[in-house]
């Protein structure tokens, strides 16, 4: 063993600069995103059968329980990663203990869907977030300035975490009444935690790792459908078919466009908490839409009984929540005028679309028009600040 590598076994855990230069997601984030992926499409899967089972409310409830679940624990860790990455081999064994738990959710997630049980997809959760306390303790032990907020993290995930233990006892419709309960506990430990004096978390890096994990969750949207598309194939090609997989592919382009379009990064104050928290809308409507494509080729397939309406609505609502997500995150706090309607325009238009047939091709000329006011909004502020015409390509 090297002199170096004796050296990274353990380091005291100092907080990182806030303004820290260069700084980006690390290889082991990148691992820690892609672990994650088992999991959502798991609850997307699931949340597809489900409606096409005619179980809405069931599946509906059952998949936005198990996901706040998968993105509690990947936020939780990307902000502290944020503040005290210190890439020691401790730290490391650390996330990949978290890793683990996300696997557990995700073998988890049958049953709770199929039978409400959720003790496996609870024994993961608790690896993931006890893995998380005890770096927290780390963190009070080692960067006195930022003690208070890091006991106070440690505490309160640990106190939060036996109320999950006790949720497994719940029974009935006090399961939802108790779940919610601790979702308004978990919510308010960060808020909590960080009045002593906030942690150092880094705004273009939370502002990353967020970008980052949009695009898995878009991904798993693609992945969906191209195995849907498959299978509906092996049914037998038809013109509805093809129309439906161009429809689908720019439905996912201009969900990526409307949340990629700007440059934006983290607001100051407690507007940090509602732009985060506001990301659990965006994570999971993006990974329902995948879920909705499918369903859609299983209607076009014959292979469920469910309605044409339905199936439209099974695209419609995850894409309309996307939308006024990413429009109230990261158009309201910038945008006046045209650009600050479009998005709700389009929602309207886009929940009118399952009332007629070839809902999906509605549903992608909608969020077409609106990315297009977009671009020309975009090249008109740009033209406005600077004077000059829009860079164009030689």
């Amino acid at each position: 063993m090297t002199t170096e590598r004796r050296r990274n076994w353990y380091r005291p855990m100092r907080s990182r600069s806030s303004t820290e230069p260069h700084r980006a997601s690390t290889p082991l984030e990148l691992f820690f995103d892609l672990s994650f992926v088992v999991a959502v499409a798991q609850a997307a899967v699931l949340l597809e059968h489900d409606v096409a089972e005619h179980h809405f409310a069931h599946g509906i409830r059952s998949y936005f329980m198990i996901f706040f679940a998968i993105w509690w624990a990947w936020m939780n860790f990307t902000w502290f990663a944020s503040a005290y990455d210190t890439d020691d081999d401790v730290y490391r064994l650390s996330v990949l203990i978290t890793i683990v738990g996300a696997l557990i959710i995700a073998a988890g997630v049958p049953r709770a869907f199929d039978d409400g049980d959720f003790l496996i997809a609870t024994i993961g959760y608790s690896i993931m977030r006890l893995a998380n306390v005890g770096q927290w303790i780390r963190a009070a032990i080692s960067d006195p300035p930022h003690r208070k907020s890091a006991t106070r993290y440690a505490i309160g995930t640990a106190v939060v975490q036996v109320g999950w233990w006790l949720f497994l006892l719940t029974g009935g419709t006090a399961v939802y009444w108790t779940f919610l309960g601790l979702v308004i506990a978990e919510l308010l430990v960060p808020v909590w935690a960080e009045r002593p004096a906030g942690t150092t978390w880094h705004p273009r890096h939370i502002t990353e790792r967020f970008g980052l994990f949009t695009l898995i969750v878009l991904g798993e949207a693609v992945l969906a459908a191209s195995i849907a598309f498959e299978g509906g194939l092996d049914l037998g090609a038809n013109a509805k078919l093809i129309w439906l997989a161009a429809a689908g592919i720019v439905i996912v382009f201009a969900m990526w466009w409307l949340y990629f379009d700007r440059e934006t990064t983290t607001p100051p104050g407690l507007a940090v908490f509602l732009w985060s928290y506001g990301h659990y809308l965006i994570f999971s409507a993006a990974a329902a839409v995948g879920a909705g494509l499918a369903l859609y080729v299983a209607y076009l397939a014959h292979d469920t009984e469910i309605s044409r309406t339905a199936a439209g609505y099974a695209i419609a609502i995850p894409v309309s929540v996307y939308l006024l997500a990413v429009w109230g995150l990261h158009y309201v706090p910038h945008e006046r005028g045209l650009l600050l309607l479009a998005p709700p325009l389009g929602v309207v238009l886009i929940l009118l679309t399952p009332l007629w047939p070839a809902t999906p091709q509605l549903i992608a000329v909608v969020l077409a028009l609106v990315v297009a006011v977009t671009v020309l909004r975009t090249r008109r502020a740009f033209e406005l600040s600077t004077g000059d015409s829009y860079p164009q390509a030689d």
